[in-house]
């Protein structure tokens, strides 16, 4: 399989359960004592990494640390704002559409060079 495309799935597999380990608590363990709320999120966040590391480790064959950074945080974001609005019926805000343009010039600028390569042939 292309390693771009593994990779890029894995990290959002890998987000949700990341999201979900650190913000979830917030809205079903409100109640719960923080350090319960942390041991849950804990062992969520083991199943994150059991994904994120392969990922990472896939994508870095064809890509460099800061693009996978980079990747990782479009990822995020991506992830991140549907469920802020969905499961924690936070308001949608202009701010989100602010911060996805400007991680759409960090991918410009962390990708310029295989884009260059890709156009020139």
């Amino acid at each position: 399989m292309n390693p771009y495309l593994s990779s890029v799935g894995l990290l959002c597999l890998s987000n949700l359960f990341m999201t979900f380990a650190w913000y979830a608590h917030l809205k079903e363990m409100g109640h719960k004592p923080w350090l319960i709320a942390a041991l849950v999120s804990w062992g969520i966040a083991f199943f994150e990494y059991l994904l994120q590391v392969p990922a990472n480790r896939i994508g870095y064959t064809v890509m460099n640390v800061g693009q996978l950074k980079i990747l990782q945080e479009v990822i995020t974001l991506s992830i991140f704002v549907p469920f802020s609005v969905w499961y924690l019926k936070e308001p949608l805000k202009l701010d989100y559409l602010w911060a996805g343009v400007c991680l759409l010039g960090a991918v410009y600028f962390v990708f310029r060079g295989e884009l260059a390569g890709a156009v020139n042939g």
